[in-house]
């Protein structure tokens, strides 16, 4: 057993620290936060490297890459790119970094990879389909005092609870 107790910030050091990154962005961006663009216009630059016909024939697609468009050139994708180094520094440096898989007695290190999984593609799905992730509606939205970001975060907490009632046995 570890005798020394972790280190995390205070939640309200960093919600305070989050906030200004926030205004920065609006700042010198113009905009918020948000990630599911940069996966999208990973997966457009995935699909354009296979069939890059496809990319050209699709008007959605084709407004983000096709010709001679890199739909990698946007500061979504380093956005993202900043979160995921920036999370192993720090794990790295408070001496936390460990690859584990974290769940329950009665639910397979599989099963647990699974559910997680299936999660995911539908928040990607959800996200692509309100042209925006969770993030971006509930930071950028949230920040802008838009009605509409704070109804979309009171449903989706609201939704979490109800969900882990029925997933909750798998973690007791």
């Amino acid at each position: 057993m570890n005798s020394q107790p972790e280190k995390y910030w205070s939640p309200y050091l960093a919600g305070f620290v989050l906030g200004l990154v926030l205004l920065a962005t609006f700042v010198i961006m113009g905009r918020g936060l948000g990630a599911s663009g940069a996966m999208m216009r990973s997966v457009v630059y995935a699909v354009d490297q296979v069939t890059p016909a496809h990319i050209d024939n699709n008007p959605y697609f084709a407004k983000y890459g096709g010709g001679d468009k890199n739909p990698l050139d946007n500061w979504l994708v380093y956005e993202v790119l900043g979160v995921i180094v920036g999370g192993l520094l720090s794990g790295l440096l408070a001496k936390r970094l460990k690859f584990k898989t974290d769940k329950g007695p009665r639910i397979s290190v599989k099963g647990r990879l699974a559910l997680a999984l299936t999660g995911g593609a539908i928040m990607g799905f959800g996200a692509r389909l309100a042209l925006g992730c969770t993030s971006g509606q509930a930071l950028t939205g949230g920040a802008t005092l838009a009605l509409g970001s704070w109804a979309f975060m009171m449903v989706m907490f609201a939704s979490g609870y109800a969900i882990a009632y029925f997933v909750r046995k798998q973690w007791i």
